[in-house]
């Protein structure tokens, strides 16, 4: 399961099934992405958000929670960052030097 290159930005959704809030279709795309295809690269000083790195094409992904306050962080954000995105909040130096296997 790749990323095609006109992806910039993947969002979840919660769903009500049977009584039980659920993660929609994306959701369990963001799951098997930053699980099985996505290149951990680091998390940001909070804890909370990760850098990841697509392997296929070099490209920075970084996993947010935008509805923070929500039970559990809320859905998930998975969205493309540009390098000097990455470099500013995860460190230039890091950020400049890393790259993902295969690129």
């Amino acid at each position: 399961m790749k990323l095609s290159p006109a992806e910039i930005l993947l969002t979840e959704r919660f769903v009500l099934v049977d009584d039980h809030l659920t993660r929609d279709g994306t959701g369990e795309r963001i799951e098997v992405l930053i699980n099985s295809y996505l290149q951990r690269l680091t998390s940001a000083s909070d804890g909370w958000d990760t850098l990841y790195c697509d392997p296929a094409d070099g490209r920075f992904w970084e996993l947010v929670y935008p509805e923070s306050h929500m039970h559990g962080g809320g859905p998930r954000e998975l969205r493309c960052l540009a390098t000097d995105q990455a470099a500013t909040k995860y460190g230039e130096g890091f950020v400049l030097k890393r790259r993902c296997a295969g690129k």
